[in-house]
């Protein structure tokens, strides 16, 4: 039982603002924020916003500070973390402190694949599928660091999305391949970003390809949301091919949800099936019911 902040990164009203967390309920969050004095407008579904000037008094008063990746995984564990596309506010700020970790000093790349993932006919391949992919990444392989390739991989897999299977991974693994290519990227961590791409085709990593089968599986990670949570990616795939009559959306999306249930396993990392495999194989049966 705790309560964690993060660095103060976020800018707003003139200073920077950092997160305040439970690891435990909000019960203990909203404890710690009535006693601090810390307003109830603060709060933003599962974190509370504090201004810069207050840090030192809230570890003081017994805040734990870590970086923000680590106060992220612990929200996630704890259970109490509204997903990506539940969030009303603009998902800019989070998106490019993670991309800043990996890639420092390329904000014109940054700046492509947020217009590129903000694209209006995408529904479910947008902002809010990224992130949730990212987040999954990272609890995947806590309290480990995910390799670069892996994080680079997951900005690029659908970074060209018009809605042709096949297509447009390989469009997004050469996209990949170009814009990657004047970073200062070595060769081979780039070839391998390309090659982690083109495997969210079809989520068929081979044996020992650990990478392959970390970014599979948090690609998937949707699959396993409760049902109301799978309920609404249903219907924001549905508006990604709303250009499709229903018989023939009917058909294509039964044929994907085959290949899914034939995945043998369907995610590979002991984690993942611990925390989706159940759930995943329970939604896409009822959906093919």
């Amino acid at each position: 039982m705790a309560i964690y902040i993060d660095p103060p990164l976020w800018p707003a009203h003139g200073t920077h603002f950092s997160h305040l967390v439970s690891d435990t309920s909000l019960d203990e969050l909203h404890a710690f924020a009535a006693a601090a004095g810390i307003p109830e407008r603060a709060f933003d579904g599962d974190h509370y916003d504090v201004p810069e000037r207050r840090i030192e008094e809230l570890v003081a008063a017994g805040a734990v500070p870590v970086e923000g990746r680590v106060l992220v995984r612990k929200l996630i564990a704890s259970g109490l973390r509204i997903p990506a596309r539940r969030r009303n506010k603009s998902l800019k700020v989070p998106l490019l402190t993670r991309w800043e970790a990996i890639m420092p000093s390329h904000d014109a790349l940054f700046l492509d694949l947020l217009d590129r993932w903000s694209e209006p006919h995408r529904h479910y391949h947008g902002c809010t599928h990224l992130l949730s992919v990212l987040e999954a990444l990272d609890l995947l392989t806590e309290p480990e660091e995910v390799p670069r390739t892996v994080l680079l991989a997951a900005w690029f897999h659908d970074a060209v999305y018009r809605g042709a299977a096949g297509q447009d991974e390989d469009e997004s693994a050469r996209l990949a391949e170009s814009r990657l290519a004047g970073t200062g990227l070595p060769e081979d961590e780039v070839a391998e970003v390309a090659r982690l791409v083109r495997l969210t085709s079809d989520h068929r990593p081979e044996p020992g390809d650990d990478d392959g089968a970390l970014l599979c599986d948090a690609d998937l990670s949707v699959l396993g949301g409760e049902p109301e949570e799978y309920a609404r990616y249903l219907a924001a795939v549905r508006k990604d091919y709303a250009h499709i009559g229903d018989a023939d959306f009917s058909a294509g999306r039964a044929a994907v949800v085959r290949h899914l249930l034939e995945l043998d396993p369907l995610f590979h990392h002991p984690r993942a099936r611990e925390l989706w495999q159940d759930a995943a194989h329970r939604n896409l049966k009822g959906e093919l019911a």
